[in-house]
């Protein structure tokens, strides 16, 4: 069975996102060039431009490969009561779906003021306060409220974080999580 145009159109963006989220990462956003990715691919301008107009959209793509699951973690979340069991799943499910994240929130966080006006950094924040509020939905107290906002800041934030300390990401990952249940578990017993 061969692919179809679909198929290879898809595999297609998929390495122009892969190859261009590696030279945002290398280079920086801002220096990176809609030419410069074409000739890492050894595709001509042309071609990539077929698939993304700006390098702006091949950004948007990549964003949104992140933000998609988490947009369906938050339904997840939002059809389930706000009990103690329930916020430890989400932040679980949450540090399952940032795992790879972190070059994509790099980029994020290092360009916010050029990428202002595309409404990723709009669309990511209204990700995180939607999270926020599930996590801290059913609580009363102040201090409890800031404990179970932070366990999520913990998972969110934790491998950005730790980028710069050596050792494998994944356990990294892990202890950010481990930390962040913690945390959520001194909010239970508040």
């Amino acid at each position: 069975m061969g692919s179809t145009p679909h198929t290879r159109r898809s595999d297609t963006r998929e390495r122009i996102q892969r190859t261009a989220l590696d030279l945002f990462v290398s280079r920086g956003y801002e220096k990176t060039s809609l030419r410069e990715i074409a000739e890492r691919l050894g595709v001509t301008k042309a071609a990539l431009y077929y698939h993304f107009k700006t390098k702006e959209d091949i950004l948007a793509a990549i964003s949104d490969q992140v933000g998609g699951p988490v947009d369906e973690l938050i339904a997840w979340g939002e059809a389930q009561p706000p009990t103690p069991g329930a916020k430890r799943e989400l932040l679980c499910r949450y540090s399952e779906k940032l795992r790879g994240a972190a070059p994509v929130f790099r980029i994020l966080q290092e360009n916010q003021a050029s990428l202002r006006a595309l409404g990723i950094g709009g669309r990511l924040r209204e990700r995180v306060t939607r999270l926020s509020r599930l996590m801290r939905a059913g609580e009363d107290g102040l201090d409890a409220q800031v404990r179970l906002a932070s366990a999520l800041f913990t998972v969110h934030f934790g491998a950005l974080a730790l980028d710069d300390v050596a050792g494998d990401p994944e356990e990294k990952r892990l202890a950010t999580l481990a930390v962040a249940l913690e945390v959520l578990e001194t909010a239970a017993a508040g």
